[in-house]
């Protein structure tokens, strides 16, 4: 019964998003949808405000402690001159956000996620790799990290 409970919150979760996700993709090359993998595992979304400012967004599933579904928004900045690449562009990127595990006591968090993201010269699409530090601050306070490699496809 409790499985059944997850799976019909993951499937709400999952259909709020898209009806909140999708109309975004209609701004050119200003929004990606994709994947991460990791911890947690699911859909990655990023939605660019500018060329250095950026809200990402994933809705996932975690593995730990006991799995559980997992979303997050960041606002995130980005570097463009640190890693010069000859072809596409390499920005670093930090920022600060929310976490939200759902679980019989949902978990909330702060995180920092720090990472790379390479955007192909002549493709639509981003891989990225990512570590976020955290803090849970309810129902405890404790330590949290979280972090993934993906692919976003940019519209």
């Amino acid at each position: 019964m409790l499985n059944a409970l997850r799976t019909r919150i993951l499937f709400i979760a999952l259909v709020v998003f898209s009806a909140v996700v999708f109309p975004l993709a209609a701004q050119p090359k200003t929004f990606g949808i994709g994947i991460i993998l990791g911890e947690p595992t699911g859909i990655s979304a990023k939605l660019w405000l500018d060329r250095t400012s950026a809200i990402d967004a994933a809705a996932a599933w975690t593995f730990y402690p006991n799995g559980a579904f997992y979303v997050h928004a960041d606002y995130l900045y980005h570097m463009y001159d640190l890693f010069p690449v000859t072809r596409g562009v390499l920005p670093l990127y930090i920022g600060v956000g929310g976490s939200v595990t759902i679980e019989p006591v949902p978990r909330i968090g702060v995180r920092v996620p720090i990472g790379i993201d390479y955007f192909f010269e002549k493709a639509p699409i981003d891989i990225f790799l990512e570590v976020a530090p955290g803090i849970s601050l309810y129902p405890a306070t404790q330590f949290d990290a979280s972090g993934g490699i993906g692919v976003r496809f940019n519209f």
